[in-house]
């Protein structure tokens, strides 16, 4: 039985798909590969410069309640609106008022 003998020269059609089919996958590996390194290298630089942005800022304002509001003022005195009739009168009697003037005096206490 004679040896068969490889061919010389030129390879075969499958002996070229075969190559062509390694070279295509070691470019698609290569490629993927070198994607990879350069999306985590923006990745990881991304993250350090949002890190260094965050510790640049100023730090927040406190919050503060706001300020209570100012004590009322204790309410008047009630007006003791029959002394003040009489002593309005008595002003009247005496002369020291008109009778406009008392009329002006007495609508303004009774309101």
């Amino acid at each position: 039985m004679p040896l068969r003998r490889g061919r010389v020269g030129r390879p075969g059609l499958l002996g070229t798909i075969a190559r062509t089919a390694v070279v295509a996958g070691t470019a698609t590996a290569t490629s993927n590969a070198v994607n990879k390194r350069a999306a985590r290298r923006s990745s990881e630089q991304q993250a350090y410069a949002d890190q260094q942005a965050y510790a640049q800022q100023p730090p927040p304002q406190p919050a503060y309640a706001p300020p209570p509001p100012p004590p009322q003022a204790p309410p008047a005195a009630p007006v003791d609106v029959v002394a003040k009739l009489k002593e309005l009168s008595e002003l009247h009697s005496a002369g020291a008022l008109s009778d406009a003037e008392f009329a002006a005096a007495k609508a303004q206490l009774l309101g």
